[in-house]
């Protein structure tokens, strides 16, 4: 087996550190999540010459050593253990070409901690078209450090920067600058209380709030009776240091870096006067968006279709081929569709994630976040949520997923929280054929009053998102910074490569996270419906059969009837007469409570339920929406389902929690069962008030 080396990628947001690692490790990557906390962990492993390999760490995007969030904590931690497994052998600084002077910050402050360093200066192939001049030997002697120019765009470099990543060990480890002047003072007396340690991480220490092992600031001011400075004091040094090291690389790029102001062409400022205009802005955002789900929708309907047609293709010719049995069932009305329950959302995830990862290489996607912050931010949300929130009306479990990009714990949290709320394409079906029932074909102005009430419901699912966001803000009592800050990148063709690794690396999460959870609930639904006590369950078809003895039914809808008989006597029945007593008073009865409780493992369950309630042996909405017109209110006599019930129940499904999937992948997310729990106990509370009330008041 050959030789590892650990290798840090660090660098501020869009600098294109996540090109980089794409290009150094290509499909060999993975993604998780640190351990205990929720920020993203990219690791990937890259080949080097004679059996070397390097072990990648893409390290979240920060500005500095100065940690102002969860994401840069997680680099200063990993950088200052060197007892965590991942430290590094080398730390890979990305830079992009046009903001050299700020991206040069952080890497000053690595090289202070005397980790070889290497830089990398990526996009040099906008070098010409900005006028963009480098002295790289002079660069690589002022910086100590040697440096590849990178294009992953043209995959330019990528040889070089592995042959410098291999040849580390040649690499000095001395620092840029000497901190210690900042108060010559203060680090003598810091380096006499602690003569083995270095300087600069002592320094760290003291002013970072983050995890640090075995030293923190108590125990250095418990040895040598060392006394550190109060806050104001250290955040006045530490605006020292950030001068310092900026007068350092000014002094590094006056020769080492030109611009030439005739060469450069400004495409940039123009489109950003249309795409950030306050009228314009919001008018364009809103088209895309228009567009963009118009487009998952229809280019996802017929993939959804496919795989729902194959799988129950799959799941009767495993019938018809495998003896019958408890076996047989438990892989065709259990496994099988709860498979088929995970795969179904892939097309309509991948899409979606086509679209965000687009939106973000192209640069656009700040713009939006720029433009909606101001709106966002009074309702406890940040510009960034706006994404997740829209796409909440594809699928809630993407939209959950996207929530990543959001820094603030707090802020990402809240979204989470609230994007279930919008009404996604899971709860359409049920919207469609109770609408149908309740609301009549009448027009005003033209306009259907069908059409209106389903166009009211996603405006109530928005509306109710953002309001139960600005309660949460309030609420929450959870500490976390709220600093906006967005990097306005260049426009720019995303990249083909980027964009396939990003959808699928999305899916996988998704269907390898999430699909256990799903799976292992179908199971159970599949085994609460199939099975029942007592002698009414076992002996169902003996009961039927001399029911309905003197009718002359035939043998499909005597078997109808037999299969509703016994779904009314399984554990989910009985579960359904159990709580009828609960769901009386919103309209409802055992039959509608089965839909419902069987509906948690995904909305569109509930139309299949009733289906088969009602002895229906497909989901053809004509004959079902007969059938349910046909019901009586056992209690009140009169349609089951009339206006009053009709929109208890719209309002049920349009707040209630009734999917399983979304539960999934807000544990994965929050990396706690505390916040799905809270969501699905809320959410359903609050839907069955608001369902009461409507039904009480329109009965």
């Amino acid at each position: 087996m050959g030789k590892q080396i650990n290798v840090a990628l660090i660098g501020n947001p869009n600098t294109g550190k996540t090109s980089v690692f794409n290009a150094l490790t290509g499909l060999n990557q993975k993604v998780g999540n640190y351990p205990g906390i929720t920020v993203e962990k990219k690791e990937g492993v890259c080949k080097l010459s004679r059996g070397l390999k390097a072990h990648i760490i893409d390290l979240p995007g920060t500005y500095s050593l100065n940690a102002s969030s969860l994401d840069e904590s997680v680099v200063i931690e990993l950088l200052l253990n060197k007892n965590d497994k991942d430290f590094p052998d080398v730390a890979v600084v990305v830079s992009d070409v046009e903001n050299l002077k700020r991206n040069l910050l952080i890497f000053t402050q690595i090289k202070d901690l005397e980790i070889p360093t290497l830089l990398v200066i990526n996009m040099a192939d906008r070098m010409a078209y900005k006028g963009i001049s480098l002295d790289i030997p002079h660069l690589e002697e002022q910086l100590n450090t040697k440096i590849a120019l990178v294009s992953t765009r043209k995959k330019q470099g990528i040889d070089e920067l592995k042959q410098l990543i291999e040849g580390y060990k040649d690499l000095s480890t001395k620092p840029c600058l000497d901190t210690a002047e900042i108060d010559k003072d203060y680090f003598s007396s810091l380096h006499k209380a602690f003569p083995n340690q270095l300087l600069y991480k002592l320094w760290l220490v003291i002013t970072q709030d983050v995890n640090f092992g075995k030293t923190d600031r108590n125990e250095i001011e418990a040895v040598a009776n060392f006394k550190t400075k109060n806050k104001a004091d250290l955040k006045r040094l530490q605006q020292k240091e950030t001068i310092k090291r900026y007068q350092f690389i000014n002094n590094a790029l006056k020769k080492g870096h030109a611009i030439d102001a005739t060469k450069a062409k400004d495409l940039r400022s123009k489109l950003d006067r249309v795409l950030t205009h306050k009228i314009w802005g919001y008018a364009i955002f809103f088209f895309i968006l228009l567009l963009m789900f118009q487009a998952i929708y229809d280019w996802s309907a017929v993939p959804m279709d496919f795989i729902d047609e194959t799988f129950a293709s799959l799941s009767e010719w495993i019938k018809n081929m495998l003896p019958a049995g408890a076996f047989t069932d438990l892989l065709t009305e259990g496994i099988i569709p709860g498979l088929g329950g995970i795969v179904i959302f892939i097309p309509q995830i991948a899409f979606l994630f086509l679209f965000i990862s687009v939106l973000e290489e192209s640069g656009y996607m700040s713009r939006v976040v720029f433009l909606m912050d101001r709106v966002m931010r009074r309702f406890g949300l940040s510009g960034k949520s706006v994404v997740p929130l829209i796409s909440g009306t594809a699928c809630a479990i993407p939209a959950v997923m996207a929530t990543r990009n959001i820094e603030s714990w707090k802020e990402r949290l809240i979204t989470i929280l609230v994007t279930p709320f919008t009404t996604c394409s899971a709860r359409l079906p049920v919207y469609l054929i109770i609408i149908s029932l309740v609301i009549p074909e009448d027009r005003f102005l033209g306009l259907s009053y069908q059409a209106l009430t389903l166009m009211l419901l996603y405006l109530l699912g928005f509306g109710t998102a953002v309001g139960s966001a600005y309660i949460l803000n309030r609420v929450l009592k959870i500490r976390s910074k709220s600093f906006f800050v967005v990097e306005m990148p260049n426009y720019k063709l995303p990249l083909f490569k980027n964009v396939t690794l990003t959808v699928v690396e999305k899916t996988k999460s998704f269907v390898f996270g999430a699909g256990k959870i799903i799976l292992a609930i179908s199971i159970i639904l599949w085994f609460l419906a199939s099975y029942g006590p007592g002698d009414d369950f076992n002996n169902a078809e003996d009961i039927i059969t001399n029911e309905y003895a003197s009718q002359n039914l035939s043998e499909d809808e005597l078997q109808q009837h037999i299969a509703s008989y016994k779904l009314e006597n399984s554990f989910i029945g009985i579960t359904g007469h159990a709580i009828e007593p609960i769901i009386r008073p919103l309209g409802y009865d055992w039959k509608i409570g089965i839909a419902i409780v069987s509906s948690f493992a995904a909305r569109e369950v509930f139309v299949g339920t009733l289906a088969t309630i009602y002895s229906v042996g497909s989901d053809d909405e004509a004959t079902i929406k007969n059938r349910m017109a046909a019901e009586i209110n056992p209690i009140l006599g009169g349609p089951l389902f009339n206006f009053a019930s009709g929109i208890s129940l719209l309002l049920f499904y349009a707040f209630a929690m009734q999917c399983m999937s979304t539960l999934a992948i807000v544990k994965k997310e929050t990396n706690s069962w505390k916040w799905p729990v809270l969501q699905l106990v809320i959410m359903s509370s609050f839907a069955y008030i608001v369902a009461l009330m409507a039904f009480q008041f329109l009965k």
